[in-house]
């Protein structure tokens, strides 16, 4: 009865998480108290699932307010613009450095770990460029966002805070394993960007430049007058700026402090010495409150979502059904079979429904044969996380399409199977160096 309740439960969040019925907050915090309910357990156990949830996630809710918010802080200053202005510059005219400055603008512009900026800062300064070239765009949009895929490892983007609330591991300490392997994904990008920049040179070269028409208008840039994010730039401290970023980087990869310590005291001085006015300061954290809270809120959710199914037993009842009807050989090595699969997943699995439905599930099988969760984590990541941008699950790619005017199926058929190949070498990578 219990498995049964659990699947129910189970199924019903990530159905409600697939077809966005309701907020991710709404279906991670109710149903599995309705199931908990259902299950006859009475709301005083109920509250200890409750806080023992809570306190799994708590410290990962906490990192993601600050470092949500101090990264759009420097963002509002300008940190990052010069960047990928000066690639742009750099790149003009060579399809071969405008591919290879396409795929370090996409990873640059996602330190912050936001889809929507990402392609706010990189696809109207690109565009044009390919254009004049007559470059294929969907050949920068899938630069853009594979780049964007091997950033989004980074403890604050989201997927990394997923799993540890899930887990109950601790970001920083899962993310530092993670770093050689985007060394390495940011090196093989580099080589796929070479190969698809020397495709469009003899493209063009052959006189088969790409036909845009009205569905890939080139979108109108903004004036520094009509444009109210200039008045917040500070071109003056952008040294500063960039001290205080990689001061913090430095921290996170130390672990000197604790991560949600280190965000607070990196957004502190971020605010003091970019606007001193208190009103000001107040002014930059309501402007980036929405997304801090909104993700810090979905956490916590999870945090409930987990303690309810773990101290309800329901996701081990789960597990053991279903290691009744696997193949007793594909057991163990489960989550490295879902791994190899990962980025074709992303097109029926939005990022809450693999990291909150799928993977506890998982962990919970193969850890009864001795696989460490970090290793789960890893397995079902890695390749997974490519894939973020390919799917119609995100709203940042459907920003991005809107941006460049371009058509989510023929940007699936397009990249599909080049970003499947590409996060299948990372995941090469990870599993030679021994995550899982």
């Amino acid at each position: 009865m219990l498995t049964l309740i659990g699947v129910l439960t189970l199924a019903t969040v990530i159905l409600l998480l697939l077809f966005g019925r309701v907020s991710p907050v709404v279906a991670l915090a109710s149903v599995p108290v309705a199931g908990a309910l259902l299950a006859g357990f009475d709301l005083t156990q109920i509250s200890e699932f409750f806080e023992s949830g809570l306190g799994r996630v708590m410290s990962v809710a906490a990192m993601f307010i600050f470092a949500i918010t101090f990264f759009g802080v420097l963002q509002d200053t300008g940190l990052f613009r010069p960047l990928i202005d000066g690639l742009v510059r750099l790149t003009r005219g060579n399809p071969v450095y405008v591919a290879l400055g396409t795929a370090l603008a996409g990873m640059l512009a996602h330190l912050d770990g936001a889809g929507a900026t990402t392609f706010l800062l990189t696809v109207p300064a690109l565009l044009p460029l390919y254009r004049r070239l007559g470059m294929n765009p969907y050949v920068m949009l899938l630069l853009l966002a594979s780049g964007a895929g091997i950033l989004n490892m980074m403890p604050w983007a989201g997927p990394l805070g997923r799993a540890a609330a899930v887990t109950g591991l601790d970001v920083t300490e899962l993310w530092h394993p993670l770093i050689p392997v985007q060394i390495a994904g940011a090196v093989i990008l580099m080589g796929m960007a070479f190969l698809y920049g020397r495709r469009e040179q003899r493209r063009i070269a052959s006189g088969r430049a790409y036909a845009y028409d009205a569905d890939t208008a080139e979108p109108p840039a903004a004036t520094d007058a009509e444009d109210p994010a200039r008045a917040l730039e500070r071109p003056r401290l952008i040294w500063v700026n960039a001290a205080i970023f990689f001061a913090t980087l430095v921290m996170l990869v130390s672990g000197v402090l604790p991560t949600p310590l280190t965000f607070m005291l990196a957004l502190s001085v971020a605010l003091v010495v970019n606007y001193p006015d208190a009103g000001e300061q107040m002014r930059r954290i309501q402007a980036h409150a929405s997304a801090a809270l909104t993700m810090a809120a979905i956490i916590l959710a999870a945090g409930v979502f987990l303690g309810v199914m773990d101290g309800t037993g329901m996701l081990r009842a789960i597990a053991q059904a279903l290691v009744a009807v696997l193949p007793s050989q594909v057991v163990p090595v489960l989550h490295i079979l879902l791994g190899i699969i990962g980025l074709p997943l992303e097109l029926v699995l939005s990022t809450d429904a693999h990291y909150f439905g799928l993977l506890p599930i998982v962990a919970e099988i193969v850890g009864q044969h001795g696989v460490p969760p970090q290793q789960t984590v890893y397995a079902m990541m890695v390749a997974n996380i490519v894939g973020t941008f390919i799917s119609p699950f995100s709203p940042a790619l459907w920003l991005a399409l809107g941006l460049a005017g371009l058509d989510m199926g023929r940007h699936i058929r397009f990249a599909l199977l080049p970003m499947w190949a590409y996060s299948l070498a990372i995941f090469a990578v990870a599993w030679m160096m021994g995550l899982f």
